[in-house]
């Protein structure tokens, strides 16, 4: 194969981006942008590698039954699927995930025909999709709570819009057919402002609460001064929105359809690096509530799932919650999929609870990069206690303030990485839960699309089954969730099952909701031990000896050191002095590295008082001996 050369080729799969993937007689694999399955097509090689090729369609010599000709949208590219029926793209993405677990897991679903199947092996449930009569009929259309558009206003040509795939430019879109009608009613209504006054405004999301109706809309300005022009005009821009998002309709009771709530503007505060002009380092997100209330409400209803997806609602297992949304607050774009896909993390946690051997007992849930506490808190009434952990720390006041909202008090949120805070949580939970719960506890993982940290991933396995029971994995890459698959699998954890639902309609993306549980040890072999003098028996004495010899040393800090000379000495030392002494000794020092860089700077040296000082703290943490500190501070004071 080469550059240039013509092929013809029948197209049996196609990527995440949305290009057709076909094979050559020979089976060298080429990838057709504007291709979809079923299409039969004559594409020329533009990029030829080892075992594949990118290539331009020239030619589509036969149409594919699956292509959806209802769905004509080709302004900025992100809807790579829709050219193809609903029923199609729900299968191959489907094909995607299972390919994917399979082939970077390694694990080998219960209807494969791969031949290292496992004895036991997992299942995997049919892809979760839209039903035609969601969002008010409009089925897998209108969907996004949230439109994220950019403006643009270069030679006086305004747009408004989103970017095209791969591109900074953007694509003026009076309408798109994934967004509710509030964000092309609030664009309108932009479009309208900006023409009567020039602002300086970047770009705009409007945030749409499907359960409450609430609209917000949040514009992104460039610094405080573009703050002070807008509200110049704050009242202007206020009519023109709230009369859009009101003509959009009302309720046979008169009701509006929605409700202009929140109108804000988002800016960028920075600063420059050491005070260097053009040094710049990114700053703080500052918002400024032009109009309205800081935060929009929406209202959730929750059930267990059944396996096909299904709603079970029975009265019992009915759950209703209300979520505060600020500007700045990731939420599931996709409402109706939402409550799907919380439904099968309800359903995975009662799977989990269901090994416990007390019935009346309920477990500890760690909901791990939780953001505003929606997984966690829907899943609040089947734990003994909900911790959550995440490292944006106004994602953790608002997850307080939803709990409170419902009602809800066992449930409490740490900030930090999940990653350095989860072998602070676990032990304390562990005790806790003793006189509380008879379950383990079940960790919610809901990592952002790079997928979980190694570290913690590595702390989970190394609480196992006497810790961390149960795993429920929510992923919105298939490629990143098998790369963790296998990590917990070689840890011990045995994948149950895996869901994936369609939260993406019309683009290449999905998201996956999987249970893993800690594998049961297969057999136990019981040795009988004496303690005790004589034959046969092990000497107490010894143990405690061996136990002493190989018990792992504390780590010294710098500021261990700086502690330990305060309290003895009554005066404190500098970073850079101990890393002098310690250098002196040829102990390492570079866990410290901007004593390091100091040390490379003119500077005094430490008196004697303060070398016998450092000194004293080295032998006293064991890191070198008394006869080493008098050699040394003879030669190092000799050299001052």
């Amino acid at each position: 194969m080469e550059k240039g050369q013509l092929v013809e080729l029948i197209i049996e799969d196609m990527s995440n981006e949305g290009h057709g993937i076909g094979k050559t007689e020979d089976g060298f694999v080429v990838f057709v942008p504007g291709a979809v399955v079923g299409d039969k097509v004559r594409a020329k090689l533009t990029k030829v590698k080892k075992n594949y090729s990118f290539s331009t369609l020239e030619e589509r010599i036969e149409t594919s039954a699956y292509r959806n000709d209802a769905f004509d949208c080709r302004i900025c590219g992100g809807c790579p699927y829709g050219v193809l029926g609903y029923d199609k793209q729900l299968e191959i993405k489907a094909n995607q995930v299972r390919n994917k677990l399979e082939r970077l897991a390694g694990v080998a679903f219960e209807d494969s025909d791969r031949e290292e199947a496992a004895s036991y092996q997992p299942i995997f449930r049919p892809i979760v999709g839209m039903r035609p009569e969601d969002n008010d009929g409009d089925g897998p259309y209108r969907y996004r709570n949230k439109a994220v558009m950019a403006i643009s206003q270069e030679g006086g040509d305004l747009r408004i819009g989103f970017r095209k795939a791969k591109s900074h430019e953007i694509a003026d879109c009076d309408d798109c057919i994934l967004q509710p009608w509030t964000a092309a009613a609030a664009a309108q209504a932009t479009r309208e402002f900006m023409r009567e006054f020039k602002m300086p405004i970047k770009g705009m999301t409007v945030k749409t609460t499907f359960g409450t109706g609430q609209v917000m809309v949040v514009y992104d300005v460039y610094d405080r001064t573009s703050v002070q022009k807008v509200e110049a005009k704050a009242e202007r821009l206020v009519d023109l929105l709230d009369a859009a998002i009101y003509n959009l309709g009302s309720y046979d009771d008169g009701e509006p359809a929605f409700t202009l709530e929140s109108i804000s503007l988002r800016y960028e505060k920075s600063s420059s690096r050491n005070g260097q002009k053009g040094s710049r380092e990114r700053g703080k997100m500052e918002m400024v509530t032009l109009a309205g209330s800081d935060t929009i409400v929406d209202e959730l209803v929750l059930s267990n799932s059944s396996d096909s997806g299904e709603r079970r609602l029975d009265d019992s297992d009915v759950v209703s919650m209300k979520f505060e949304i600020s500007p700045e607050s990731f939420y599931q774009v996709n409402t109706a999929q939402m409550q799907r896909l919380y439904g099968i993390v309800r359903e995975y946690c009662r799977k989990s609870i269901s090994r416990c051997t007390d019935e009346t007992a309920k477990p500890v849930i760690l909901d791990l990069y939780c953001g505003v506490g929606t997984i966690g808190l829907c899943v609040a009434d089947l734990a003994e206690r909900v911790v959550g952990i995440e490292v944006v720390k106004d994602a953790v006041i608002d997850a307080n303030r939803n709990a409170v909202i419902n009602g809800i008090v066992n449930a409490v949120y740490v900030c930090g990485k999940a990653e350095e805070e989860i072998d602070r949580v676990l032990p304390g939970l562990s005790e806790d839960a003793s006189e509380t719960a008879a379950c383990s506890t079940v960790a919610i993982l809901d990592p952002p699309r790079a997928g979980c940290s190694p570290k913690l991933l590595e702390a989970i396995a190394k609480a196992g089954g006497d810790g961390v029971d149960s795993i429920v994995y929510v992923s919105c890459d298939p490629a990143a969730l098998g790369r963790d698959l296998k990590i917990l699998i070689g840890h011990g954890y045995a994948l149950v099952e895996a869901t994936p639902v369609d939260m993406f309609p019309h683009t290449g993306h999905v998201e996956t909701v999987v249970l893993l549980s800690h594998k049961d040890p297969d057999s136990h072999i019981h040795v009988k031990v004496e303690f005790g003098e004589g034959k046969g028996k092990v000497p107490l004495d010894k143990i405690a000896e061996r136990a002493e010899k190989y018990k792992p040393k504390e780590k010294v800090t710098y500021k261990k050191i700086k502690e330990y000379i305060e309290d003895k000495f009554g005066f404190k030392v500098h970073t850079a002095y101990i890393a002098e002494v310690k250098r002196a000794y040829g102990l390492p020092m570079y866990d410290a590295p901007n004593a390091v860089e100091e040390l490379k700077q003119p500077r005094k040296h430490p008196t004697e008082e303060k070398v016998k000082a450092i000194s004293d703290a080295l032998v006293h943490f064991g890191l070198i001996d008394k006869q080493q500190a008098t050699t040394l501070e003879i030669a190092h004071l000799s050299a001052v």
